[in-house]
């Protein structure tokens, strides 16, 4: 995630930078440096982000789960923990998931292959 998308999102959960620092538990000049591009974002302060992107959203559709859309073959959903946690529609949330078939172990790894799934645009 860039600065662009960490303001575009908090403009979607419309909070205040200062909202947002309470709301993700970090301070205020950690917001405006992740806004300004100062500061990289961390993984945990995104995939939260993401989260509550997502949950607000999902309160008024939901895309089905992740191993229908994509087709997954029974032997990959045995395998997968989005499956196992029945967390289909947050797929993208769950550490491990596999994707493509292939265990996605690190979070920028995943949100490579997350950001172009039609998983995750369905729930944008």
């Amino acid at each position: 995630m860039d600065s662009k998308e960490f303001v575009k999102t908090r403009k979607e959960l419309t909070r205040t930078q200062k909202e947002l620092a309470s709301l993700l538990g970090i301070s205020l000049k950690a917001v405006c440096s992740y806004e300004q591009g100062w500061r990289t974002i961390p993984s945990h302060v995104e995939r939260q982000l993401i989260f509550l992107q997502a949950k607000k959203n999902h309160s008024h559709t939901h895309g089905g789960n992740c191993w229908d859309i994509r087709n997954c073959p029974e032997e990959t959903k045995l395998q997968c923990p989005a499956w196992e946690f029945n967390a289909g529609d947050m797929c993208w949330f769950v550490s491990g998931a596999i994707c493509n078939n292939t265990p996605l172990t690190t979070w920028d790894q995943k949100m490579a292959i997350c950001k172009d799934c039609v998983v995750m645009q369905n729930m944008k």
